[in-house]
């Protein structure tokens, strides 16, 4: 990757913090943008040199687009573009804080938008590459994970749109898929008094925990070969390629698992409010809330 220029959105930690550090050590100057100004500029320290740290909340318009420019300014344009930002939080749809519920929606669809609007005509000028980063969740849905389902999915059908629309343009667009990583956003979502333990009933491929490493590689390997879809773990395309099958297959099991997580939300919002028992999981989602 050497003379090539990454942007990653959401580089403070976790998946983004690890990519970054991957697609340097492979010899690209990296433009990390989000939230966290500490953990953005540790994160950017890591990476070496040619690496540069821009703060910004993606659902900002105008300072998303600043950052963007100041990033082109500092680098002198842009080869590829992780549009990683993203929170989650708990609870059934019908018990969620509202303000929580969109909020997701606002960073994880929303974000992944303007990250594209300020940084596609970047990408067009150097026949770049455009990696939105979707989930497994975009393809099977869990109870109790309505905003993070429903943006997840938008951004699916988001960068499947736009690869279609910019492929003549000579700009490729992959969509990433990841399942259980070890991330601060999970390892929160483990520890909430309604979702924590429900991943410890799935199937034991299901449940694998996987490393930042990891994730980091595979964004860096489909950077790299300008990959239409990327995944870990890998054989998550399997159930790409089935997902109507699959779903069908997890819905009475899923039926029944909403009642319960349901009867432990409930109880959390009696003990700590709707507010705080919906709130994003992880450093990430609070710094997410409150940006």
């Amino acid at each position: 990757m050497n003379d090539q220029v990454v942007l990653i959105t959401g580089g403070a930690r976790g998946i983004g913090a690890a990519a970054a550090r991957a697609v340097a050590a492979r010899g690209a100057s990296v433009a990390l943008v989000g939230l966290e100004g500490e953990e953005l500029e540790r994160t950017a320290a890591a990476c070496g040199e040619r690496a540069a740290a821009f703060e910004a909340d993606v659902t900002d318009r105008d300072a998303l687009t600043a950052a963007v420019e100041a990033a082109v300014g500092r680098f002198g344009g842009l080869d590829a573009v992780v549009a990683n930002a993203g929170i989650a939080q708990a609870g059934p749809v019908l018990h969620a804080d509202p303000a929580a519920f969109e909020r997701v929606l606002e960073v994880n669809l929303l974000g992944v938008y303007r990250t594209i609007s300020a940084t596609l005509p970047h990408l067009v000028a150097r026949r770049g590459y455009m990696l939105p980063v979707a989930s497994a969740a975009a393809a099977v849905w869990a109870p109790g994970m309505g905003a993070y389902n429903t943006s997840k999915a938008g951004v699916e059908a988001l960068a499947r749109t736009l690869s279609m629309e910019v492929e003549h343009l000579g700009v490729a667009v992959g969509c990433a898929y990841f399942s259980w990583i070890d991330t601060d956003m999970v390892r929160g979502g483990d520890a909430h008094p309604a979702s924590g333990g429900a991943r410890d009933k799935l199937p034991g491929p299901l449940r694998k925990t996987y490393s930042v490493q990891q994730a980091g590689a595979a964004v860096a390997d489909g950077i790299a070969g300008r990959a239409r879809t990327v995944c870990v773990p890998g054989w998550y395309r399997a159930i790409l390629a089935t997902r109507t099958l699959a779903r069908a297959i997890a819905r009475p099991e899923m039926v029944r698992r909403a009642a319960e997580l349901e009867e432990r939300f409930v109880a959390d919002v009696v003990r700590r409010g709707a507010a705080e028992a919906s709130r994003p999981v992880g450093a990430g989602g609070v710094a997410g809330m409150r940006g």
